[in-house]
């Protein structure tokens, strides 16, 4: 009821427990607090906040248009209600050394698990988009070195995103994930590998946890747990599914509205009401507020 029941430095500290099982995690995105209750419920092992989904509820696309608060805002909102630990998408610190340092502790604040953050030029573009450009090895290192320094917690989660894959290839790719270990990186995450086998040259060269990104319409081919797994990742993110999936829903009925003038024929598409209260567990409020307001006048 209210928030989640476990403390941000108990998720932390779980997160690291879960990296070294050598496991797969799986880390769907949310979107809002209420997806991450469903994720928390569903059994799945993290919650994700993927800054394209986030600027995209905003209605902004994916270029470095929001900010530190607006992102620790909602991070804080979404981390608060699962027990689950909590990762998110911290872009490329939004600003220099020094800012990347108070951005880490803003998320630590949030109550966030981990961040990531990308070697890309500020302002930023999406991860599978052509166009991008990355700064050099030394800017990114300082980057890192600034959030390790930074950070309260220990376990707090400094993950380094490369994009490079896409502007200097694959080999330059790895080699700049080596030198971001160095600086300090718990994780790493080479965006828009291509295919398994760009996976299996990471992991062979790395010797960090990796992080694989299975988005949709990007340029990574899909792999199944199973596959990744196998590959030796150890987390994957599934950044933007849950907002595609409800506003695929969404606009499918608002169309219908729109055409026919009722929303009777996609009722039995939707979640019920008393799924939705479930999700929300009314009965421990009621019961909390029954205790506690329980004078008459």
């Amino acid at each position: 009821m209210l928030h989640a029941t476990t403390a941000p430095h108990e998720r932390r500290h779980a997160l690291r427990a879960a990296l070294a099982s050598g496991r797969l995690l799986r880390f769907p995105g949310a979107f809002n607090p209420l997806t991450a209750v469903l994720i928390q419920e569903l059994g799945f092992d993290g919650v994700y906040i993927s800054g394209a989904a986030l600027s995209a509820d905003l209605a902004l696309p994916d270029i470095g248009l929001t900010t530190l608060t607006e992102v620790a805002g909602r991070g804080a909102q979404i981390a608060r209600v699962s027990d689950l630990p909590t990762l998110i998408d911290a872009d490329t610190g939004f600003g220099e050394p020094m800012n990347v340092a108070r951005t880490v502790q803003s998320m630590e604040d949030a109550g966030l698990a981990g961040c990531h953050l990308e070697d890309q030029v500020n302002p930023k573009r999406c991860g599978h988009l052509d166009g991008k450009a990355v700064v050099g090895t030394a800017d990114m290192t300082r980057r890192i070195r600034a959030a390790v320094r930074a950070r309260r917690d220990p376990n707090f989660l400094i993950c380094a995103r490369t994009d490079a894959r896409a502007v200097e290839g694959l080999d330059a790719a790895i080699e700049r994930a080596k030198a971001y270990v160095d600086a300090g990186a718990d994780l790493v995450f080479p965006e828009a590998m291509r295919d398994a086998g760009e996976f299996a040259a990471f992991r062979k060269a790395v010797d960090v946890p990796l992080l694989a990104n299975m988005t949709e319409f990007g340029k990574s081919e899909l792999l199944s747990a199973g596959q990744l797994e196998s590959l030796g990742m150890n987390i994957v993110i599934y950044p933007v599914t849950t907002l595609r999936l409800a506003m695929g829903a969404v606009e499918d009925g608002l169309r219908t509205i729109r055409d026919t003038g009722s929303q009777e024929s996609v009722v039995e598409r939707m979640q019920t009401r008393a799924r939705l209260y479930e999700l929300l567990d009314y009965p421990a409020y009621n019961a909390f507020d029954g205790d506690v307001y329980n004078f008459t006048i």
